[in-house]
């Protein structure tokens, strides 16, 4: 068995044991829904990416799971929130919790794990993990509301949209990264090389989802292909293509994206076109660049089997399909 296959098949099932634990400490009426979303599946690379990063900078206790499954906590809060804001059916293949449990049950379980991860957090006594914790909440949650109030902003910056997917995705990875530095007990330089080492970890996983949206299929990826277009949403995909169009004929696709008067089967031929175009493709590119700076920071840890590992969760990540 290779090292990351290891790891992998000793700290996952870890982590899903302390999350299902934690779940079980919740009110029964709250339960269901926890369960549904954190059964789901899921790659767990946030509280997997806290405990590799403190082992790579030397800490070697055995307290890093409330820590670590704290932001997968936070993280789930956020699905179950944010497929009420997109009207979304389907999160990994399966019905999304509000379409199962209503939205105000949603909306309030969410609420309970919001909470179940800032207490997590606060029994370490660490003033700092503390507001790492709750800057990533507030970045999370401005970054969906940037989404919003751009919604089919066809003339949308880029680096508008950088600064969204840095909010809604990035920010609570480098959270993820930066708590394990900061339980390690790392130096500054150190804990400055966790977070970018996150954040770029963050825009990549985020490109990467967004070039998917273009060209995985619904029985892959678990959601609707082409689920951007639909709900309006201006990402670096559709970006590039509108800067190749001719005036006219930008215009006139902006003024109907703006409007949403696309039919689907107008939603469907301008999917095409921007795969064909080779944007999806182009956006992947982009998603290398990050990826090489985060091997940039990670180069700057001392050599670890812990270090190693991380840079092999990161090879795969631009070649997935979901």
């Amino acid at each position: 068995m290779s090292d990351i296959a290891d790891i992998l098949t000793r700290e996952v099932p870890a982590i899903n044991r302390y999350l299902e634990g934690a779940a079980n400490t919740l009110n029964p009426l709250v339960q269901p829904v926890v369960r549904h979303v954190l059964l789901a599946g899921g790659k767990r690379l946030r509280p997997l990416l806290t405990i590799l990063v403190a082992r790579a900078l030397g800490y070697a206790g055995d307290n890093v799971h409330p820590l670590a499954c704290s932001l997968e906590f936070l993280h789930s809060a956020t699905l179950l929130h944010d497929d009420i804001v997109d009207g979304a059916k389907l999160r990994r293949g399966r019905a999304s919790a509000h379409v199962l449990f209503g939205a105000t049950h949603t909306i309030l379980a969410g609420d309970v794990l919001l909470a179940l991860a800032n207490r997590l957090v606060a029994e370490y006594d660490d003033p700092e993990l503390t507001r790492i914790l709750s800057e990533a909440l507030l970045q999370t949650a401005t970054g969906e509301i940037q989404e919003i109030a751009h919604l089919r902003d066809v003339d949308l910056p880029l680096d508008t949209y950088f600064s969204i997917i840095t909010g809604k995705t990035a920010y609570l990875i480098q959270a993820s990264c930066h708590c394990g530095a900061v339980l390690a007990g790392a130096s500054e330089t150190l804990c400055q090389a966790a977070q970018d080492l996150g954040h770029a970890i963050g825009i990549a996983f985020q490109l990467v989802d967004d070039a998917l949206d273009y060209t995985s299929p619904a029985t892959v990826s678990g959601k609707p292909t082409g689920g951007d277009l639909k709900e309006g949403k201006v990402t670096l995909p559709l970006i590039l293509y509108l800067a190749t169009l001719p005036f006219e004929e930008r215009r006139r696709l902006a003024e109907d994206f703006r409007q949403d008067q696309l039919s689907a089967e107008d939603i469907e031929y301008l999917r095409g076109n921007i795969v064909a175009g080779g944007h999806a493709e182009k956006t992947r590119e982009r998603a290398a660049e990050y990826l090489a700076k985060a091997q940039a920071a990670l180069a700057l840890f001392p050599p670890s089997p812990e270090a190693e590992l991380i840079s092999d969760v990161l090879a795969p990540m631009l070649a997935r399909e979901k």
